[in-house]
């Protein structure tokens, strides 16, 4: 232990940097959660140590660039699937987006200095610390569209059997809870400091205890579902030649293997090429189905759901426009699209929270003469849906949707007016390598504890899955298989407080810990 705390007195800007990177080996698919709660306590002890607010702001930031470059490094990943910019151009985007990134750590951990005032206030600076930390990741959520990917609360998920200290969830929300986590990192940091051996052992049991909490047994669902893997992966996922083997593979997985009178089939984002709706011009059907018509398309798809099915797929829809006197796209949908067994076709879904520089490119009028481009093929950019809605499809339930990493926004997946009876979650994580998916499995497990709501998950490469109304894994397929899924939707709990209340349960929480910091320090005074 004193070779730690001389590691940080004596080199602290290397420190951060090393505590960066350790926090996130706590986060899937590494998960050792224990590495990752210590590099939080190390970052805290810092900061309580900084001369300053400036300082503790400096030491802040370095542990962000760290820790975000290395959470984000699947990022890199998708730049090889594209040849309009250099593939090596991933590795210099990561670290890139960590500088800006790392600002929020910064401001958590420069205002917690300033409110904690001198070294001696150990409980007014672990809850002021906690409650900046929730205005950060609160902050990070939204500000220029937001990236909520990655919050530190993701430490206190347990694996596929068990949600450990994130059952807290739903009376927090996964900011307040990351704020918790640091309150009581900090917390730890500084009884080590002082050697306070009793509280110490009662914060470290708590974790222990909260981290291997058993599960709840499942409840059964009523309405039977088949969720389906083709395993079609990226560099594939858009040749033309393609597209008719894909078609039967999937088709192949999803043909029901029992009469039922209702079920539901679920498929995954990317995996329809067809254009499925009218009233586009010809050519477009043209070059995307062998047939040229939209109905056959969808005629092909309703026989292969089966009588009594409903499908949810992801497909890309277009906005048709004029431009000198020709019919031609001039936007596109990532949208979820229900088909019935006798092709017709359900209310879409258009995804809301597209990803920048891969469904669209921002600044294009300057960016794009400079060469840069979008890493999702295509010329057009993809239109913003309006966000949450569920749509009720009467026994096959009240179905809400979220596309891809839609999912990772705390919050913002359901609808606030009409509560819907599960999420269903398509995505194609085939981009992302091999830390990506299990991280966003791990966000959508957090949604689905939040919202009292199961999580649907089918992906073209994986990892698909069902997740039940507390975050617990019922079933899944791992990555790079091909597989599916036959079982009931579990059924949903009633709303949560974090439900009912969304952010401003979080704000509570935030102002509630800077409360505290200030009660702390009046009677640290006293």
């Amino acid at each position: 232990m004193q070779r730690v705390t001389r590691f940080l007195n004596e080199h602290p800007n290397w420190a951060a940097l090393a505590l960066g990177v350790a926090s996130c080996v706590g986060f899937p698919p590494l998960g050792l959660w224990p590495v990752g709660l210590a590099g939080v306590a190390g970052l805290a002890w810092l900061v309580w140590r900084s001369a300053g607010w400036r300082q503790a702001a400096w030491r802040g930031w370095l542990f962000g660039v760290a820790h975000f470059t290395a959470v984000d490094n699947w990022i890199a990943t998708a730049f090889t699937y594209q040849s309009e910019m250099p593939a090596a151009l991933g590795w210099i985007a990561v670290p890139l987006l960590a500088l800006y990134l790392a600002l929020y750590p910064a401001i958590a951990a420069g205002l917690a200095r300033a409110i904690a005032g001198r070294e001696g206030k150990v409980w007014s600076f672990a809850f002021a610390f906690g409650g900046t930390w929730i205005l950060g990741e609160w902050l990070r959520s939204w500000v220029f569209t937001g990236y909520a990917w990655g919050p530190l609360s993701m430490l206190a998920l347990g694996p596929a059997s068990r949600t450990g200290m994130a059952a807290l969830l739903p009376y927090t929300g996964t900011y307040a809870l990351s704020g918790l986590l640091v309150t009581l990192m900090a917390a730890l940091a500084t009884l080590v400091s002082r050697r306070s051996w009793l509280p110490l052992g009662l914060i470290s049991g708590l974790l222990v205890l909260g981290m291997y909490w058993p599960a709840v047994e499942p409840r059964e669902g009523t309405l039977p579902l088949t969720l389906v893997q083709p395993d079609i992966r990226q560099e594939v996922l858009d040749d033309p030649s393609n597209y008719e083997t894909q078609f039967l593979r999937l088709a192949r997985l999803s043909a029901a293997q029992e009469r039922t009178e209702r079920r539901l089939v679920l498929w995954p984002e990317s995996s329809v090429p067809d254009y499925l709706r009218p009233g586009y011009p010809q050519r477009y059907y043209t070059r995307m189905t062998a047939a040229g018509d939209p109905d056959f398309a969808r005629y092909r798809i309703g026989r292969t759901v089966g009588e009594g099915g409903l499908l949810l797929t992801g497909a890309v829809d277009l906005e048709i426009g004029e431009a000198n006197g020709v019919e031609r796209a001039v936007g596109a949908y990532n949208s979820i699209t229900p088909i019935f067994s006798d092709g017709t076709l359900g209310p879409r879904y258009a995804k809301a929270h597209l990803v920048p520089y891969g469904e669209y490119l921002p600044m294009r009028a300057l960016l794009e003469p400079l060469g840069a481009t979008r890493l999702v093929a295509g010329s057009i950019d993809f239109i913003p849906g309006p966000g949450p809605q569920t749509f009720d499809f009467g026994a096959w339930g009240k179905a809400g949707m979220q596309i891809c990493y839609e999912i990772v926004f705390s919050g913002e997946v359901v609808d606030p007016v009409q509560r819907p009876d599960y999420i269903f979650n398509p995505s194609n994580d085939g981009w992302f390598g091999s830390w990506g998916p299990p991280q966003h499995l791990a966000q959508a497990r957090m949604r689905a504890i939040e919202e009292g709501l199961p999580v649907l998950r089918s992906t073209t490469t994986g990892i698909s899955a069902v997740i039940d109304a507390r975050g617990v894994v019922r079933h899944s397929i791992g990555m790079r298989r091909e597989g599916r899924i036959d079982t009931r939707v579990p059924p949903p709990l009633p709303a949560t407080p974090f439900a009912r209340l969304g952010h401003w349960l979080t704000l509570i929480w935030g102002v509630g810990l800077l409360a505290a910091a200030a009660v702390a320090s009046h009677m640290a005074r006293r």
